[in-house]
């Protein structure tokens, strides 16, 4: 029997957890140091066992999963590395930085067991064991960042496990990995943050900033909406990787700025068709560190039921809305529904169903 440990069994660990359960010879344990929690899994089925004893989850565990916020990794890894591991457990953890926590576990020496850092590149905006779904990682990146120390074999099987998850595996160096991922992810949210700000000092003044600041706004700034505590851990953790690239972030403003002031038309009109060659290469069906939206746009008519009836359809076929919204419904005027998922698979259920009921369907 394989035993499988998880420190910190949310979204994250508990994804993980439901991808391992119920395989043949896995059984997972969950850990949290609260007892509420520990029954929260049980009743959620998200773990086989739950203990609030460290001891007693990590004991025979061949592989254990840490999926805690960044800021408490080393406070858990020491932790572990202190207590009695089985022979050739694998440890790994699920932060979204790598470099720090790897050189960690190289400076703790471990004697019987590995680690190997990994990072799996999903997510959604929900939290918690509740939100968790062995759908999760289904076609996302996850990246494996072991040192060269780690044996092939070793690496081989964690990798092998991993196969349950449905998601695709790449081998990256720690530091490779955090100047990647600062890019893509840590980078985008500061803007998001600072664009909201921004805007948000404005509105002091005149209210209509943030009254007119729906539709595409709230889209492209939703990042802006994440965890404060968890984003300063990850900054944090990250800084010289994001100190480097916010300085590459104000040259590009700054040749904005030098465009505009010599109103060099041709300039700007580069700066975008770039942009746009680059952004239409981007792969648009395979999930990415940032969460992906899933939403459609129905035309519907201006008669009463006609969102109940959809909802229906869509209740009775399984198919889970995160949220509905009327953007417009006026007298002899089609009114529009802006329908959110929370899973792709339930977006594209949704637009079958919807068009064989003959509604106008726009993605």
């Amino acid at each position: 029997m394989t035993k499988i440990a998880i420190f910190g069994v949310g979204l994250i660990g508990g994804s993980l957890a439901l991808c391992f359960k119920g395989k043949p010879g896995i059984t997972v344990v969950g850990h949290s140091p609260n007892q509420a929690s520990v029954e929260r899994y049980l009743k959620r089925q998200v773990v086989d066992h739950a203990t609030t004893s460290m001891e007693e989850a990590v004991e025979d565990a061949d592989f254990i999963f840490i999926c805690v916020p960044v800021g408490n990794l080393e406070e858990y890894l020491a932790k572990i590395a202190k207590l009695p591991l089985k022979p050739g457990c694998i440890i790994t953890d699920a932060g979204s930085t790598k470099a720090s926590i790897s050189s960690f576990a190289s400076s703790l020496k471990l004697k019987d067991a590995y680690f190997i850092g990994g990072h799996p590149m999903a997510g959604k905006e929900k939290s918690g064991a509740e939100a968790a779904t062995s759908h999760l990682y289904e076609n996302a990146f996850y990246v494996l960042t072991p040192d060269a120390t780690i044996p092939d074999e070793v690496y081989n099987r964690l990798a092998e496990l991993l196969q349950w998850t449905r998601a695709h595996l790449v081998k990256l160096n720690p530091k490779l990995h955090d100047e990647v991922v600062g890019a893509i992810s840590h980078l985008p949210h500061i803007i998001a943050v600072a664009l909201v700000n921004q805007i948000a000092g404005y509105n002091e003044s005149n209210e209509y900033y943030q009254n007119l600041a729906a539709g595409g706004f709230r889209d492209i700034t939703r990042i802006a909406s994440s965890d404060p505590i968890v984003w300063r851990d990850i900054l944090s953790d990250n800084r010289e990787v994001i100190l480097r690239l916010l300085e590459d972030w104000n040259s590009e403003i700054a040749r904005f700025i030098e465009q505009l002031k010599h109103n060099d038309r041709e300039g700007i009109e580069e700066q975008f068709r770039r942009a746009n060659k680059f952004r239409s290469a981007l792969p648009e069906r395979r999930k990415g560190v940032l969460t992906s939206v899933y939403e459609v746009y129905v035309d519907v008519p201006d008669h009463p039921g006609i969102i109940g009836q959809i909802t229906t359809l869509l209740g009775n076929h399984r198919i889970n809305l995160s949220n509905i919204q009327i953007i417009e419904s006026r007298e002899d005027i089609p009114g529009v529904l802006r329908l959110s998922f929370r899973e792709e698979y339930h977006m594209d259920k949704a637009i079958e169903l919807l068009k064989e009921e003959n509604y106008a369907v726009h993605v």
